[in-house]
């Protein structure tokens, strides 16, 4: 089959046709720090989830590299995705931990959560995809975009106000390798910035050393199988449902970035199916359910480097870290201001993708019926409305899209008089 070759520098090529993604020609050493820049990019939340529930840090590590590298052998390698600790489940989590005493109750109701992605996965499959381009046009998913980056951005702005001078060191030198530096700096400027702000941050002296100190060089992870009740499913499977809303706007995002229609292909049951066994996989092993992440989406967006096997060795990285309990305390030294001067840019690429998605499909905000659907997209996600249904909390994106879709479907197209 024809292909056409794009040149990103005199050492990087990028070899595209229909049927598959670029596949970067670099040596190996320049792949993997790509895939370390990945790495990087979702280690804090991955970690943070379980050192929030009471599971152990570095089985989340392992399960979300192999959930990640599950999920890209079901989908056909062809979506650039990271799979890492959902936080949709932590006051769940912490709600069973607490009423039973054991946590391993909270992975049997994960394992439950992830049956109902299965469940999703075979109506899409049934029904077809059509229902889905229904539910979610451009009106609908350009908002639900802007609210991933813009919900975010409290937390990121929260991590830079920690050290605002090294926050800014970090974002400054992010823009200058993605826009000045040439060759294969302006494929990393996430990892530069984290390295400049690291040196920065050592010079200041804020750094502290301790965890790499009394860190042993290698170590087991404290993999743990889960238990099943009733009551405790009852907690943890209906969040589900809210992710599951979460996952179509991730893999929403994660095309808009790359411009490609995963609905179509490999088909929005395969990535729910991928979603939902790796979530399962993880409860089995003691991890936190599993999600697409926004952080390397918006590292993709930031690189332009769309290559899924980049995905595949961030994966790796986080399966052997899990062993490399050394190297895993040197990421938990890096300074919170360092991780939010990154995340500032990181999560406003992603809300500028959904501004572009509006654009590019040609959204006619003269229509009132567009700009209310917007608003209520909008304000209820990012204002941080919540509503209660039993022991389930819609709130952020999740409710978001659910009034969006709603709205969309009730507000008639003749609205104007």
């Amino acid at each position: 089959m024809e292909k056409d070759v794009i040149i990103v520098d005199s050492s990087v090529k990028s070899s595209v046709n229909s049927d598959c993604f670029s596949q970067i020609d670099l040596p190996a050493s320049k792949r993997f720090i790509l895939s370390l820049q990945h790495f990087i990019a979702m280690f804090g939340a991955t970690v943070l989830v379980p050192l929030l529930t009471g599971l152990d840090p570095l089985v989340a590590l392992f399960t979300a590299g192999l959930g990640t590298l599950l999920f890209h052998f079901l989908t056909g390698g062809i979506v650039p995705v990271f799979l890492g600790s959902s936080f949709a489940f932590i006051a769940p989590i912490i709600m069973v931990k607490e009423k039973y005493g054991d946590i391993s109750y909270s992975l049997g109701g994960i394992v439950v959560a992830g049956i109902v992605y299965l469940i999703f996965s075979l109506i899409v499959k049934l029904v077809g995809t059509d229902i889905i381009k229904k539910l979610f046009p451009p009106v609908v998913t350009g908002p639900m975009i802007m609210v991933i980056g813009l919900g975010l951005s409290p937390v990121a702005v929260n991590m830079a106000s920690s050290n605002w001078p090294i926050a800014f060191v970090v974002i400054i030198t992010v823009i200058a390798s993605a826009t000045i530096f040439k060759g294969f700096f302006s494929l990393i400027p996430v990892l530069t910035g984290v390295l400049v702000g690291y040196i920065t941050s050592a010079l200041s002296g804020i750094i502290d050393y301790s965890p790499i100190v009394n860190a042993s060089w290698f170590s087991v992870p404290n993999f743990v199988f889960p238990k099943f009740d009733s009551g405790a499913i009852s907690l943890i499977a209906p969040v589900a449902f809210v992710t599951v809303m979460e996952h179509i706007g991730d893999i929403t995002t994660n095309g808009a970035v790359v411009g490609k229609n995963f609905f179509e292909k490999p088909g929005i049951h395969r990535t729910l199916l991928g979603d939902g066994l790796a979530t399962m996989l993880a409860a089995f092993l003691g991890g936190p359910a599993n999600t697409t992440y926004s952080e390397n989406t918006g590292v993709l967006a930031i690189t332009k480097v769309y290559d899924p096997s980049i995905l595949r060795g961030a994966a790796l990285l986080a399966m052997l870290v899990a062993f490399f309990s050394k190297f895993g305390a040197v990421l938990q030294t890096i300074p919170t201001a360092v991780i939010g001067g990154v995340s500032l840019i990181l999560f406003g690429m992603i809300a500028s993708i959904g501004v572009r998605t509006l654009v590019e499909s040609k959204v006619d905000f003269s229509k009132s019926r567009n700009l209310i659907i917007a608003a209520l997209i909008l304000t209820l996600g990012i204002g941080g409305a919540s509503v209660k249904l039993g022991t389930v909390e819609l709130k952020g994106m999740a409710l978001a899209a659910i009034v969006g879709i709603i709205a969309n479907l009730i507000i008639p197209e003749n609205l104007e008089k």
